[in-house]
């Protein structure tokens, strides 16, 4: 090994393998003269900027002042672009000629590499205050869950989680339309999360259940069969944040006729049911009970 060819090693031991210890480096093998090189060049540089906080870096290897590392690499033909972990290659990424195609295929590398990067510290922060104001809004303590999510929010506003707490708190506390302008500030990318579509189903939910002033009164018409007088208690029960009571009404109206109105008591008792949240302990139980009034 010659001289120039030592320093080229060490080099690359130094910019791209050292890094790839905790990071994902994109290693695009290029060369001055090459045309396709110079087109996928604004398209590596822009992703890989984007991805700096998940811990994603860009190392570029000219293939003619590096010759030796591109045999190394058995590099064929140019642009070649790679993806390192732990001074291993993970991902042959060449295919990727547009952001979104570069995009996609970071997300699944990175969904299965431990990368260390400052968004997953960020996250491991955040994770413990975001459980407490769940904690805190799951017993029913609307007003200090709400202030506890306001303040993480401080520290991370499009934080899909925390927009989706605080905007759940909000419905909690009867300020829908509060509720849907914090979702609606969200940037389109973090909108997409199943948190998100939680909150928004919470709501909508919210802006169509009408407070009752007399419940009792109510109930005792719907005592008599009256299926009209059970479904808005039912709606009442649930503006009361009587989800245990609701639900009862609802699935006695299932079980009893459960093609009225269209199949509308089924089609509330789903809405709550993702407004709670699908994969809520609470919620599978009362789905058990659904399919045993449907299938059983």
């Amino acid at each position: 090994m010659s001289p120039q060819e030592k320093e080229a090693v060490e080099a690359f031991r130094r910019d791209v393998v050292e890094p790839s210890m905790t990071g994902l480096v994109v290693i695009d093998f290029w060369a001055e003269w090459c045309g396709p090189c110079k087109a996928l060049t604004p398209v590596l540089e822009k992703v890989t900027a984007d991805y700096a906080a998940k811990g994603v870096t860009l190392a570029k290897v000219d293939v003619d002042a590096n010759q030796f590392i591109a045999a190394q690499f058995q590099v064929r033909s140019i642009p070649t672009v790679y993806a390192m972990f732990q001074g291993q290659l993970v991902a042959d990424l060449t295919t990727a000629r547009t952001e979104t195609q570069l995009r996609t295929m970071l997300d699944q590398i990175l969904r299965q590499l431990p990368v260390q990067s400052e968004e997953a510290q960020a996250e491991a922060e955040l994770e413990p205050l975001i459980a407490m104001g769940e904690q805190v809004l799951h017993d029913g303590d609307h007003e200090r869950a709400l202030s506890i999510f306001e303040q993480i929010a401080e520290i991370a506003p499009e934080h899909p989680q925390i927009a989706a707490g605080r905007a759940r708190a909000l419905v909690a506390l009867g300020r829908a339309d509060e509720a849907e302008a914090v979702l609606a500030a969200l940037p389109e990318v973090t909108a997409k999360g199943p948190e998100i579509e939680q909150a928004r189903a919470a709501v909508a939910l919210a802006r169509e259940v009408v407070p009752v002033e007399d419940l009792s009164g109510l109930a005792a018409r719907a005592a008599t069969g009256d299926m009209d007088a059970r479904y808005e208690l039912a709606g009442g029960q649930m503006a009361a944040g009587d989800r245990e009571a609701a639900t009862a009404t609802l699935l006695a109206m299932i079980a009893e006729d459960r093609e009225w109105n269209e199949g509308a008591a089924r089609a509330r008792l789903l809405k709550l049911f993702e407004a709670v949240g699908l994969e809520d302990p609470w919620v599978s139980a009362q789905r058990r009970k659904l399919s045993a009034i449907l299938f059983g």
